[in-house]
């Protein structure tokens, strides 16, 4: 195999583009410390303000931010079992598989496998154990398809079969592979039995609305995702399936679904973009805007 030029492995890694992750900074520990502290105030559970902190730092790509969050996650002060730190981990990675759907591929990939690599070893060994849970075949494909249209009519109802028409206008696919392929094979939660639920965590109806707004929030430029996301938590709890069979009740999702709820729940996460960010917002494409600028001096 030809090997790369030395010019162009620097540009690859040109500074502008910042083609890193993040590093954690030294304050982000009390950050988090600050969100889990107000959420106990306001009578949000561990499940909701860990949603929305993780999923806003997969978003803005600190995989050692992630692992803070975890370390407080699992925490004394947060163990309700002696299997709290495995199930805690398998939360948190539930969380950035989902970021695949809004974040795309590589920057869930980095992030989880960093984040792997940075859990306790007997952790990793326990996850390691875990088997797929979303594997695809002709007995499960309609039930896959079937999650994804009923989750996708709840959030987005009653305007969801018009949006469906919009998106086609753009592309034909687009809503096929929206629906199918996101709503039913990564945002809806995969078959499984008590057991496993109670070992392996799924985020639910009310969860996965708190991590597309804390996601698209932390984005930046996608205002009317943000908006639609916030009723959809809304009517996770007008339409009742944040009650349905297999749901776990979210401590504090109903105010979190209120105006002053989801003022509380984007200032969180506009917190952890401050903290990620040094001040200078999303991290998630700002690179090449900043070369722009340079030039321009």
């Amino acid at each position: 195999m030809s090997k790369l030029s030395e010019p162009l492995k620097a540009l690859i890694n040109a500074a502008h583009a910042k083609p890193n992750t993040l590093p954690a900074p030294r304050n982000i520990r009390s950050v988090y410390e600050k969100i889990a502290s107000n959420a106990a105030a306001k009578k949000v559970g561990m499940p909701a303000w860990l949603t929305a902190s993780a999923a806003a730092t997969f978003t803005m790509n600190s995989p050692e931010s992630l692992l803070e969050l975890y370390r407080l996650a699992s925490s004394p002060t947060f163990k309700k079992s002696d299997t709290h730190g495995v199930y805690t981990a398998e939360f948190m990675r539930e969380i950035g598989l989902k970021c695949i759907g809004l974040n795309g591929v590589p920057r869930t990939i980095n992030c989880l496998g960093a984040f792997f690599a940075g859990l306790p070893q007997e952790i990793q060994s326990e996850l390691l154990k875990r088997p797929a849970r979303r594997s695809l075949n002709s007995a499960n494909i309609n039930d896959v398809v079937a999650r994804g249209k009923w989750m996708w009519n709840d959030i987005y109802a009653p305007f969801s079969d018009k949006l469906t028409a919009k998106l086609a206008q753009s592309h034909p696919d687009m809503p096929v592979f929206i629906i199918e392929g996101e709503y039913g094979a990564l945002f809806s939660n995969p078959p499984s039995s008590e057991i496993d639920t109670a070992l392996r965590p799924n985020l639910g109806r009310v969860l996965t609305s708190v991590f597309a707004i804390a996601v698209l929030r932390a984005q930046t430029g996608v205002g009317p995702q943000v908006v639609s996301h916030v009723f959809g938590l809304r009517k996770a709890f007008d339409h009742g399936s944040a009650e349905a069979e297999g749901e776990v009740p979210v401590e504090g999702g109903k105010w979190l679904a209120s105006d002053e709820g989801s003022v509380w729940l984007l200032e969180q996460v506009d917190e952890i973009i401050a903290a990620l960010g040094g001040g200078e917002g999303s991290s998630f494409a700002p690179g090449h805007a900043a070369r722009k600028e340079k030039a321009r001096l």
